[in-house]
């Protein structure tokens, strides 16, 4: 069961995940952050490390962000790979917390 990158994680995108991540199954779009399923071992060392509490096992994933398991499967197709963390985005902090963020996904 691979772990999830959800709402909460779109205008943030801090990468504190990637940093422990030992397969380097994420991906990195302008605005947010996904998993490649295939590539996840469900290891479970991002989880704790992300600050925006954005990730979660397929199987806790809440019932209204069900639809970012499919989204992280597809993007992870067309986004390139991130190995190293960064600095979040600018305002990260301001939309930190912010509900309903999908309208600002930038594909």
């Amino acid at each position: 069961m691979a772990f999830v990158v959800t709402d909460n994680c779109i205008l943030c995108k801090y990468t504190d995940c990637v940093e422990v991540c030992p397969v380097d199954c994420f991906y990195e779009g302008p605005n947010f952050l996904v998993i490649d399923p295939d590539e996840c071992i469900d290891c479970a060392l991002c989880e704790p490390e992300c600050p925006a509490e954005a990730i979660f096992e397929e199987d806790d994933v809440p019932a209204d962000q069900k639809h970012f398991i499919e989204l992280n499967a597809e993007l992870a197709q067309k986004w390139d790979n991130i190995v190293e963390q960064k600095d979040p985005l600018p305002e990260a902090a301001k939309w930190d917390g912010v509900k309903d963020k999908l309208k600002h996904l930038e594909k």
